[in-house]
């Protein structure tokens, strides 16, 4: 069976790639092993967020007497928090089924693999192989969890972020090891509905790679919602022949040895590419430090053959794999005359990042260490949402947005937010980035009152030491 291109993984990378290359005409197949829309949409992006969603109406609920309510009775379903989130990730996934024929993209289930004659030979349930043959393969077959040496996951007692959406009953306490988005999503989770939680950390912050300013104000936070955060910890061993599970930390400052005991250890230290037996080495595909290398346009060193998502060098987000995606099936089209222009390469220093914790986190473009060490003399300004109306009324005051500016040309160089619905206002960063606007054209413009999103004009204002309510 011949196809101008097959993509290999449906997840947020390989569906969106498959879309957009059969709306321009090109006879398009997708193989996925198990569901279509990959990680993101079954065990990982969406189910997650409707897992928070929960957490946060429980939250609102335990406060109601805050907003004039008397609300008794109140207690977390955990089977039905779970059952609600497994609901929701089977309909998106059931979303992608229709899309894939809406677009007249066949489905192929079963394991891909390369061989070297540059067809994907794939392998289904029955352990029939059948070998396809395509003008291009794009690799998209996305990330797993890492496992450290000292905590082999056994899916009981030391688990994965998979295990940790479908546990079969709550944990009364929990040891989260790595507090990256995944940990600190999940330790807001399950402190929300009462768990006790612990983070053990190794770097000396949490969300090491957000802006210090940030990391202080979600310990802070964490910390008076009764989270314990331990950084500048690593966890030695873990014992889990008993009831639940013992770990051995140790602190970098040799204060010493400690065990720390809970029901179940979740281990939350990154994700590692899918790029193990796909066949890479069949056609002497370049890979480095466990990614595909690739060019502006996804291409690997062997023509025809392109690679995207969590598979390829960059951040590991969903939206990041949409992009490259697009990019991705233009540039097949395009060398097919089947669109009519080259597409622009991604720019990878305006990307969002979003934490969907309590109070969430979103970011974009540099931090003010980063502006520092690129040598740009900069202006920051912060605004706190406890000086915000529209955070006041809404019962959300924590948190701030702050604002990096270049001093000499007004360039926006990045902004870091922490606060309630957060994750909703990052775009505009990354828009006017985008255009090139500067703190003057910002400041020119209408924001509405009272809402968060005014708390960005704020912020700018009081970069320039022209604050109005501070």
């Amino acid at each position: 069976m011949n196809y101008d291109v097959i993509f290999l993984g449906s997840g947020p990378g390989g569906y969106v790639a498959a879309i957009r290359a059969a709306q321009l005409g090109l006879k398009t197949a997708i193989v996925e092993r198990e569901s279509l829309g990959g990680i993101c949409l079954n065990w990982g992006c969406i189910p997650a967020k409707a897992l928070m969603k929960s957490a946060e109406v429980f939250e609102y609920l335990m406060h109601a007497q805050n907003y004039g309510a008397k609300v008794s009775g109140v207690e977390a379903d955990f089977e039905a928090i779970i059952k609600r989130s497994r609901g929701v990730a089977d309909k998106m996934s059931k979303g992608v089924q229709f899309l894939m024929k809406k677009n007249k993209i066949d489905v192929i289930k079963g394991v891909g693999r390369l061989n070297a004659s540059k067809a994907l030979e794939v392998t289904d349930a029955d352990g029939k192989t059948t070998t396809y043959q395509s003008k291009n393969i794009v690799l998209a077959t996305g990330a797993r969890s890492r496992e450290l040496p000292s905590l082999p996951i056994d899916g009981k007692k030391i688990i994965g972020y998979r295990e940790a959406m479908v546990l079969p009953e709550q944990p009364k306490s929990i040891i989260i090891v790595g507090s990256g988005a995944i940990g600190v999503e999940f330790a807001y989770f399950f402190n929300s509905i009462g768990t006790k939680v612990t983070i053990v950390e190794y770097l000396p912050r949490i969300v090491p790679v957000e802006d210090e300013d940030i990391s202080k104000e979600l310990e802070k936070s964490f910390k008076k919602k009764g989270i314990e955060v331990l950084t500048g910890t690593s966890v030695e061993s873990a014992d889990i022949s008993g009831n639940g599970v013992k770990a051995m930390i140790k602190k970098a400052d040799g204060s010493g040895d400690q065990v720390l005991e809970a029901d179940i250890l979740l281990s939350a230290v990154g994700i590692v590419a899918n790029i193990e037996n796909i066949g890479l080495e069949a056609l002497g595909i370049k890979t480095e430090k466990g990614k595909i290398l690739v060019n502006s346009y996804y291409e690997t060193n062997v023509s025809g053959i392109y690679a995207i998502g969590d598979a390829v060098p960059g951040p590991a987000l969903a939206h990041v794999a949409m992009k490259e995606a697009v990019i991705c099936s233009e540039v097949i089209a395009y060398k097919a005359g089947k669109f009519d222009r080259q597409p622009n390469p991604l720019d990878y220093g305006n990307i969002p990042s979003c934490t969907y914790c309590s109070p969430e986190i979103a970011s974009a473009g540099m931090t003010e260490k980063q502006a520092k060490e690129a040598g740009y003399e900069i202006k920051v300004g912060k605004f706190p949402f406890s000086a915000s109306g529209k955070a006041s009324a809404a019962g959300a005051t924590d948190g701030f947005i702050k604002v990096i500016f270049d001093n000499q040309y007004g360039e926006w160089l990045g902004t870091h937010m922490i606060g309630y619905n957060v994750t909703e206002l990052i775009a505009q960063t990354t828009t006017a980035r985008k255009l090139e606007t500067t703190y003057h054209e910002q400041l020119d413009t209408i924001f509405p009152h009272p809402t968060m999103s005014e708390a960005v004009k704020d912020a700018i204002e009081a970069a320039l030491g022209e604050a109005i309510h501070l």
